[in-house]
């Protein structure tokens, strides 16, 4: 089973091309979930018809051998949010309380920003995993609310493990120690509870860097866009979340050798978005699709037709690229030993990065995009020396730390 999640600047149309990229895959024969965790919900327009939080099948018209059928939600996070955060909520709470934290900032600290986004990508993972699709489709939000969401899980398992222990009896010892051995049963339902969400934030990860998944980038040929875009192919490789391709939409159409004020624009317009779409192609090697820009809105049974403009007789999961992963370099025992440690991250020319050593782990910041990587444990004995970043990655460099190194 496959997880495609499409994001883009907002208004690029992410939307209806995961909606056309859905249609395709089902009229190819595929078994389709398309499910949008966007808070501004517009999947139900593309398709022409009413969502909710549980998927319902949609018929499109007009498919080569009839109609053609897939199915489809958009990710009700309030509802979730009632469901089940508020009863997580109160565990924290009463941990926080009984570790001495006042009732105030115990009410503060238990309101998790994000936390709607981590309830809408858990509800992706449920409906993924319940077996019925070949493909799940999701249209995400716009790339900085998707950001966030990808980062959201390591980044709150960070948050649990520096509140808690990460190992579930060991949580449990804890609170029952803090609470006293009359309360007990009350605290291991507390234990219980933050153990099934570091299971959760595991899974969510796990899914996140899975083979199976990828982000698809949806962007338009405009200068403003492109600049986004390869910021947020950056800012995913530092996640090490794997991009599979690219989708420029809104290509204007060639006018070919018609003369007049509207061919002239035309083919100034085509000529800018083409030199903006070749500043992209240079700056990664990932495969570009375009679409050219209709001249009315491409939904219902008009995806089915965007979806063979965009795909042709290509598979629509065909893609390329994988997760940058960190590469370990150099090597010795002596005090004069070096060692590497290169991150694939892509660096546009006005990358704006940052390096801190936070212990046993190292922070990098690339365009205010922060990542926290725990360091291999020969580096942990070592002390940064360098650090070079190119077009092709970031690569810093380490020597043995005398007062570590012997230990």
């Amino acid at each position: 089973m496959r997880i495609l999640l499409f994001t883009g600047k907002g208004g690029v149309g992410k939307t209806t091309l995961a909606a056309a990229t859905s249609a395709r895959l089902a009229e190819r024969g595929q078994k389709v979930l398309a499910v949008s965790t966007d808070p501004a919900h517009s999947l139900g327009d593309a398709v022409r018809a009413a969502l909710t939080g549980e998927p319902r099948e949609v018929e499109l018209l007009g498919g080569s051998d009839g109609p053609v059928r897939l199915h489809a939600a958009e990710v009700q996070t309030r509802g979730l949010l009632d469901q089940t955060w508020n009863e997580l909520r109160e565990h924290l709470r009463t941990v926080l309380l009984g570790a001495g934290v006042s009732e105030l900032d115990a009410e503060e600290l238990t309101h998790l920003p994000g936390v709607e986004d981590l309830l809408a990508l858990s509800e992706v993972r449920r409906l993924a995993e319940t077996g019925l699709w070949d493909t799940v489709v999701v249209d995400c939000g716009p790339t900085a609310e998707t950001l966030r969401l990808l980062a959201l899980p390591e980044s709150l398992s960070g948050y649990l493990d520096r509140l808690f222990p990460a190992h579930r009896r060991v949580v449990r010892g804890l609170l029952a120690g803090v609470a006293g051995s009359e309360n007990v049963e009350r605290w291991d339902a507390v234990a219980d509870a933050l153990g099934r969400l570091a299971d959760r934030l595991l899974g969510l990860r796990r899914m996140l860097l899975s083979e199976n998944t990828a982000v698809r980038l949806v962007l338009t040929p405009e200068a403003v866009v492109a600049a986004e875009t390869r910021r947020t192919l950056t800012a995913l490789a530092l996640q090490q979340v794997r991009v599979d391709g690219l989708i420029a939409n809104r290509l204007v159409p060639h006018p070919g050798p018609a003369r007049g004020e509207a061919a002239h624009w035309l083919r100034t317009r085509r000529r800018e978005q083409e030199a903006v779409l070749a500043g992209v192609r240079e700056a990664t090697e990932l495969p570009m699709r375009t679409v050219l820009h209709r001249a009315s809105e491409p939904v219902g049974a008009a995806l089915l037709e965007l979806g063979a403009e965009l795909y042709g007789e290509q598979d629509p999961l065909a893609g390329a690229g994988s997760a940058p992963e960190l590469e370990l370099g150099g090597g010795g025992r002596s005090l004069d030993a070096e060692y590497t440690l290169r991150l694939a991250v892509p660096l546009h020319e006005d990358a704006e990065v940052d390096l801190v050593r936070i212990g046993d782990e190292l922070a990098i910041t690339v365009d205010g995009r922060r990542r926290l990587l725990a360091l291999p444990a020969v580096l942990r004995r070592c002390a940064v020396t360098g650090a070079v970043a190119a077009d092709d990655g970031l690569v810093v460099t380490f020597r043995p730390d005398p007062g570590q190194w012997m230990r």
